[in-house]
């Protein structure tokens, strides 16, 4: 059974953003760059399952030459193949991704998919648009469920599970078939430094992507940094003499009696 996780260049999550003066990106220039946390997961479960049912492993992103430090991660984490569909660095939209994924994944159309089970994060850590997915299934007529928690795979189908509130959903999807995977579905695989530099020596294959042609109607206005919080601390005293004012912060703002 053959996977493929697709993968997003992501800023680290919890770092400090700043804009360009225009408002319109991220400054980058001294952020550093990670896989989406529900990625992650993703690619952990799409090397799982070609490892239990005898498949091959691939991790798939689309983004800029320097994405191929994510896909050398999904490679130290012992995915087999790694393909970059290269940018020139200006963020996609979701259609525009979602086609040129699409376009990639269909391969022949007069033979079969060269996969069984595609695996996407459920949301991408940066801009979280929950569209990608959904939007690549549906360009490849398969069948897709969205905020998969596990999955098992048997008798050429699969069965993906849920969490909704007060209980589990349970899909039953033939293969081929996509998922969007959430963070927690399993424990993501830690690369030894040996693993790391082995990934480093193998090949990433590079493809231009094709995007499509569609017509506008959004326009990104501006982007907005959340507001500094203060997280200074307030010393009370030391030692015996701040007692009183921790009593009175108990008593006084908590409300503990």
């Amino acid at each position: 059974m053959d996977t493929v996780a697709c993968i997003k260049r992501v800023p680290d999550t919890g770092a400090k953003l700043t804009l360009t003066d225009d408002e319109q990106h991220i400054d980058t220039s001294h952020l550093g760059f990670t896989i989406s946390p529900h990625e992650e997961c993703a690619v952990e479960e799409a090397i799982q399952v070609a490892d239990d049912h005898d498949g091959t492993a691939t991790v798939l992103s689309l983004g800029p030459a320097d994405a191929e430090e994510q896909l050398r991660t999904g490679l130290a984490m012992t995915a087999d193949e790694a393909t970059l569909l290269e940018t020139d660095g200006e963020e996609w939209r979701p259609r525009e991704t979602a086609a040129a994924l699409a376009d990639t994944l269909s391969g022949d159309s007069d033979t079969d998919p060269d996969f069984d089970l595609i695996l996407f994060g459920n949301e991408s850590a940066d801009v979280a648009n929950h569209q990608v997915g959904i939007r690549v299934a549906e360009q490849l007529d398969i069948p897709f469920v969205a905020g998969v928690t596990d999955l098992t795979i048997a008798d050429g189908k699969a069965v993906a599970e849920r969490d909704v509130t007060g209980g589990t959903e349970v899909y039953e999807l033939d293969l081929p078939a996509a998922v969007g995977v959430k963070e927690g579905m399993n424990e993501p695989r830690y690369a030894s430094m040996r693993a790391k530099m082995q990934a480093r020596k193998q090949s990433i294959e590079h493809r231009d992507p094709v995007a499509g042609e569609f017509d506008g109607g959004i326009e990104k206005v501006r982007l907005e940094a959340p507001a500094d919080t203060d997280g200074a601390a307030e010393v009370l005293g030391e030692g015996t003499d701040a007692v009183p004012a921790v009593v009175d912060l108990l008593r006084d703002d908590l409300e503990v009696v």
